[in-house]
């Protein structure tokens, strides 16, 4: 197995090299980036020894045989947030250990597999080694680098600390996206109970009952209600089945293109926003996004009006979107931004008193990361106690509709003696 020389920096952000043996540079790459290591040179060695020189043609983003290994599998793959996350982390801890821009990035582009996340960072890495900043050039590419992270990578740009705002832009991510985890999360357990039980009665209803309850009808005789009822929904579903399918199909259709129209969505934002329970949870999923995207803006020096519109557009609840518009007008005009967002009532008492203490004292950013801790911790502890709620009641309706068939067909099984 051929022998690697390489250099790097180290998960403690301090340089590293020595000699390891790997099939190619793009399995070393692999193998050190998992002890937490950034490669960035490296060359076929002859010594077997620690520390041994790294040869000129093996610079970091040279374009050597690793820049031309392409993972296919990649391509359709898309770019998650957490490649972004990963990405901003590892820069960052380059730009802190003393690389330039420009060669950090041809140092990550080298490592990156996902070709979709590739080809931008190549892209972006052109455009700064030709002398555009790094903002205009992340700009471009507005699918990956939304406008939060231009806006922050900017500000990061103009006051000199990119790789603070870096790792601040990374633990945001990564926070945002174990926020949505934890939601998707915890409605996986309900979709799937619904879908198998919806398939498992459409079984039964279909195939099972009408072939059980032919006798009951050979009878002639007076069957229970419950029997009968049971036998009317079996053959409806039976002989409609199609049309059935297809109304529900059109009617989901139907009710996601009107929740996206500009009459429908407030209607049906203001209608969750009242639900018990769900209400309050969607509320304060979106304070906690709120809060979390404009303190990490406002402490990476974006101005507030900014940072609002930005800030803004995190919301999925169009009607705290609206609020945060106004409130955004009001600051224009010199209001405070607590007394704006409490007179909305679209905000809990204790966020708003909160971000009015950090007004006070001068220091809303860091009330803003408290209020977002306090309400992720909020929202993990709701959605662990409505997933422990559900499952039960779930496991009881689904119990109970099968004992009503289970009941209704035995029952007439039972008084059969009666119907000779």
């Amino acid at each position: 197995m051929p022998m690697w020389a390489y250099k790097g920096i180290g998960a403690n952000g301090k340089s590293t090299g020595g000699v390891r043996d790997a099939d190619t540079p793009k399995v070393l790459r692999q193998l050190l980036k998992k002890e937490g290591v950034i490669v960035t040179e490296c060359e076929p060695s002859t010594k077997g020894a620690k520390g041994a020189a790294v040869g000129k043609g093996a610079k970091a983003g040279s374009g050597g045989a690793l820049s031309k290994e392409v993972d296919l599998g990649a391509i359709f793959g898309g770019v998650k947030k957490t490649d972004v996350a990963n990405f901003t982390r590892q820069l960052a801890t380059l730009l802190k250990s003393g690389i330039a821009l420009a060669e950090s990035l041809g140092t990550l582009f080298e490592q990156t597999e996902n070709v979709r996340l590739k080809v931008p960072l190549g892209e972006v890495r052109t455009m700064v080694n030709e002398g555009s900043s790094f903002g205009d050039a992340l700009a471009k590419h507005p699918k990956i680098f939304d406008e939060l992270y231009v806006s922050m990578v900017k500000a990061g740009e103009v006051a000199g600390n990119l790789d603070e705002v870096l790792n601040r832009l990374a633990d945001f991510l990564e926070s945002s996206q174990k926020l949505k985890s934890k939601v998707q999360s915890a409605m996986v357990y309900p979709v799937i109970m619904i879908v198998v039980g919806v398939v498992i009665m459409g079984i039964l209803m279909v195939a099972v009952i009408p072939e059980i309850t032919k006798m009951f009808k050979s009878q002639n005789k007076v069957l229970p209600l419950n029997t009968r009822f049971l036998i009317w929904v079996a053959d409806t579903l039976r002989d409609y089945l199609f049309f059935i399918i297809l109304f529900w199909v059109g009617a989901i259709f139907g009710f996601r293109a009107w929740i996206k129209s500009p009459g429908g969505r407030p209607v049906w934002h203001r209608f969750v926003l009242r639900l018990p329970m769900i209400g309050d949870l969607a509320r304060k999923i979106n304070v906690a996004r709120f809060s979390r995207t404009l303190g990490t803006m406002l402490q990476a020096g974006v101005p507030m009006l900014r940072a609002l519109d930005t800030a803004k557009e995190i919301m999925g609840n169009v009607i705290m979107r609206k609020a945060i518009e106004d409130a955004k007008q009001a600051v224009t005009e010199g209001e405070s931004l607590a007394v704006t967002l409490k007179r909305s009532g679209q905000f809990p008492a204790m966020m708003t008193h909160m971000v009015a203490v950090g007004e006070r004292a001068g220091a809303l950013e860091q009330m803003l990361e408290r209020v977002a801790e306090t309400y992720e911790n909020e929202v993990d502890m709701r959605l662990g106690r409505v997933t422990a709620m559900l499952e039960p009641l779930m496991l009881v309706g689904m119990g109970g509709a099968v004992a009503f068939i289970v009941f209704s067909i035995l029952q007439p099984i039972m008084s059969m003696g009666q119907f000779k």
